[in-house]
């Protein structure tokens, strides 16, 4: 099964709307920095990642780790990748995710 990388493109945080609809909490997001890089290997959850966003992207995971390509009709310039965010729309945190190369996960 192929390796999966995630990469975190964007962290977007939506302080009117927290401010507006959100309970206080201690830890919203566990994502540090963009640029931060997870590798999925069998499809397990990388550690450190979110696992709302695990949930979200999982079967993308799946679906790459297996082969598959184009999963967005070909709207992707690489047909082995995603672009996603997290289901949170107060603190929406974008991932580009795509299948690699066995060696290029050890760099």
């Amino acid at each position: 099964m192929t390796k999966i990388r995630i990469t975190v493109m964007r962290i977007a945080k939506y302080d009117d709307l927290i401010e507006k609809y959100e309970n206080p909490i201690d830890l919203p997001c566990s994502i540090e920095r963009e640029g931060q890089v997870f590798i999925s290997e069998n499809c397990e959850k990388p550690d450190g990642l979110c696992d709302s966003a695990w949930e979200t992207m999982l079967p993308f995971v799946q679906a790459l780790a297996q082969g598959q390509t184009r999963l967005f009709d070909n709207w992707m310039k690489n047909e082995r990748a995603v672009m996603l965010s997290c289901n949170d729309g107060l603190r929406p945190v974008s991932f580009y995710i795509e299948a690699i190369d066995c060696r290029e996960a050890d760099k």
